[in-house]
């Protein structure tokens, strides 16, 4: 078995769609109500790679899952913190795919200097939150009955994994800044890129 996680471009979309289209029409995990097409899935693609990565496991030369982060929230404060979301294929679940996927997106938004990351999750759901949980999230609450899909209203959870470690507190007077995540064209030029890649793999 032959496995990669690497980068997700415009290209894969058509696999990507294979794994998260049975979702949309067939779960609650999702709420959107009907697959997007594959030209607004590149559109997601391009778009929001610009800021944060999209990843795609590959075994044998087939996407069989993949994680992605996007903008949590798009008030200035919250530049810090992403949301994430990852998908694996029905025959490739609990083989270690998502634990993988994660590992290595959550350490290049770690390089990149965010400092949450936030998993909404449709409930009930214990796969995800295993999973979740099994990578480090913590719950933070529900919300009831926010989304209504095949007749029935969902409630939906929330997680939570800081990236950084705590800084030392300081004074009162004392003005603590943070700089802003820098951009994945900039994080590429880091030597700690392959390395946070790798790290997933390793698990696979």
């Amino acid at each position: 078995m032959k496995a990669t996680i690497r980068l997700t471009n415009e290209e894969d979309a058509s696999q990507m769609l294979a794994i998260y289209a049975p979702i949309v029409r067939e779960t609650t995990i999702s709420f959107e109500l009907e697959p997007p097409s594959k030209m607004e899935f590149q559109h997601r693609i391009k778009s929001y790679q610009q800021q944060m990565p999209w990843l795609v496991c590959e075994i044998d030369g087939g996407v069989v899952g993949y994680a992605y982060a996007s903008p949590y929230r798009t008030r200035a404060a919250y530049l810090w913190s992403v949301e994430s979301s990852i998908y694996v294929g029905k025959n490739y679940r609990r083989k270690g795919i998502a634990t993988a996927l994660y590992t290595s997106l959550f350490k290049l938004l770690q390089l990149q200097g965010f400092y949450n990351v936030v998993a909404a999750i449709a409930l009930p759901n214990q796969p995800s939150v295993s999973v979740h949980e099994a990578v480090g999230f913590l719950p933070q609450g529900v919300l009831r009955r926010v989304g209504y899909k095949f007749g029935q209203w969902h409630d939906i959870g929330f997680w939570q994994l800081s990236l950084q470690t705590e800084q030392s507190n300081k004074t009162d007077s004392c003005i603590q800044s943070v700089n802003p995540p820098v951009s994945m064209a900039e994080i590429q030029k880091s030597p700690l890129w392959n390395e946070a890649l790798m790290s997933g793999i390793l698990l696979l």
